[in-house]
């Protein structure tokens, strides 16, 4: 029998606390250089 995985929706959002966290985020989405990725990076920081 399969044992079934549980799990949860993670909300970066909620881990966002500093201004450093803040920042190494957005860096971090600014180097990828995908567009939605930091439009989506941007949304979570608002929403923190």
């Amino acid at each position: 029998m399969a044992t079934k995985l549980k799990t949860t929706v993670w909300d970066p959002a909620e881990h966002l606390e500093t201004e450093e966290d803040i920042a190494a985020y957005v860096e971090a989405a600014l180097e990828e250089g995908d567009p939605s990725l930091i439009a989506a990076a941007l949304g979570d920081i608002a929403r923190a």
